[in-house]
């Protein structure tokens, strides 16, 4: 196992870092001074040794089971006391072992002490969670053969490492859960996940949000300047969330990044070289707006390198059954609830609904329905615990039906112009009010000849 030279001086020279590595079984290779001396043993008793019969109570093991740090927990070694983290080490995507490092504070007053764990866990768990993937292909529920394809080529997608990942779906079909299942099946899934919802950041703050910013770059911004969402994602991924609604200007920006991939801070002069993965998400056709010249072109080609089309709930209703089930657990288990089922009759209404709003909205329901039924202490969710969230009786217009009758009345426009033109395709163009190449392309699309 090769270890990076200067990490490893840091480590064997650092007097308050106790460390200690471990391979794949968990048997110490490298323990540095400080750890010795907190265990009052000689190298030659740790080094070999199994690190469980070293230090019952670390969670090392845990670490390299999963894949995944753990960070700051306490334990106690020869009555000492210290905050202690176990990180996964990884080569080309295998967890090869663990780096094991603690700080030691049997000196320290109870109070400090105290406040000192409490502060650092907290702001441990805070920075994990917020740049944590959560979910993984298991998170992917469904049985319909459409959805299992996209499954399958997200599974294989995440094996090639920093290939560009467009994700498009309607509202609430689980864009999201895909992009993490992506990145937790790759060999970045130790590494930062980076949300960033192109919609829900002002158009003048985006810059500094996705690239960051030297100091004094502009009024109000922090004295020490701050590193965007790409610096924080290095060697992760980042996940460009509704990035049809990114302004042209931005766009740009992130078309150089993939290009380049370097990006430069907002008032800065110097190019910071990144290794990040990029997975964007949309519920736009991206085509039309690169038609429309609301989106660059030359960006959709480099997001568009391997395209997931997730189908909305109402194309995979024999997965509503499955669906339902799980939520139901889910929600049981956040509120610590007692299990319930779903009679036949309400679970006929869920399947017939028409899911506008897909597995969100799905989720959403069935929140509202159990919570209905422990209120009315029943263990069954019937059709009365829906009636606040879903109207059974309710007929929608399916988008996808609304889409084949425009379809339908576009490519009967086409044929009708040609034929009154003599199929001369620059004359029917002017009289549709589009240029030729959108032309040719709509008669292709259509099988018009």
């Amino acid at each position: 196992m090769n270890f990076d030279n200067l990490v490893k001086r840091l480590l064997y020279n650092n007097p308050y870092m106790a460390a200690l590595v471990v391979d794949k079984n968990g048997t110490v290779i490298f323990v540095n001074d400080a750890y010795l001396k907190f265990l009052k043993l000689p190298r030659y008793q740790v080094i070999g040794k199994d690190i469980r019969d070293i230090t019952p109570e670390t969670r090392t093991i845990e670490a390299i089971d999963k894949g995944k740090e753990i960070m700051c927990y306490e334990w106690k070694v020869n009555d000492g006391y210290g905050i202690a983290c176990s990180v996964p080490l990884f080569e080309e995507g295998e967890v090869v072992g663990a780096l094991a490092y603690s700080i030691f504070m049997d000196s320290w007053d109870n109070k400090i002490r105290e406040n000192v764990v409490s502060r650092l866990i907290k702001q441990t768990q805070k920075n994990y969670h917020t740049y944590t993937a959560r979910y993984n292909l298991d998170s992917l529920i469904g049985e319909d053969k459409c959805f299992k394809d996209m499954k399958y080529l997200a599974q294989e997608v995440s094996q090639f490492d920093g290939i560009t990942v467009l994700l498009t779906g309607e509202s609430g079909t689980g864009k999201e859960l895909f992009a993490q299942a992506i990145h937790n099946h790759s060999r970045r899934a130790h590494l930062p996940f980076v949300r960033v919802n192109c919609a829900g950041i002002p158009d003048s703050l985006l810059e500094a949000e996705l690239f960051g910013y030297e100091a004094g770059a502009y009024t109000g911004a922090q004295k020490k300047g701050k590193a965007g969402k790409f610096e924080i994602a290095d060697k992760g991924t980042i996940f460009l969330d509704e990035i049809g609604e990114m302004p042209l200007a931005m766009q740009s920006k992130v078309l150089v990044f993939l290009q380049e991939r370097e990006i430069e801070r907002l008032g800065g002069n110097r190019p910071i070289r990144l290794d990040v993965r990029v997975i964007a998400a949309t519920n736009r056709i991206l085509e039309n707006m690169v038609e429309d010249a609301t989106f660059r072109k030359d960006l959709y080609y480099r997001l568009n390198v391997v395209r997931i089309d997730i189908p909305p709930l109402r194309s995979r209703k024999q997965d509503i059954p499955l669906l339902v089930d799980h939520f139901i657990g889910k929600i049981c288990t956040k509120f610590d609830l007692d299990i319930v089922s779903i009679s036949d009759e309400a679970l006929n209404i869920l399947v017939k609904h028409n899911w506008s709003g897909n597995i969100r909205e799905l989720e959403n329901v069935l929140e509202r329905a159990v919570i209905m039924s422990s209120l009315r202490k029943s263990s069954i969710i019937d059709k009365n615990c829906l009636s606040f969230s879903i109207d059974s009786t309710k007929t929608t217009t399916s988008l996808t039906d609304l889409k084949s009758m425009i379809n339908a009345y576009e490519k009967k426009i086409i044929t009708q112009i040609l034929n009154e033109t003599s199929n001369d395709k620059s004359e029917a163009a002017k009289y549709l009010g589009i240029n030729l190449s959108s032309l040719y392309r709509k008669a292709k699309k259509y099988g018009i000849e």
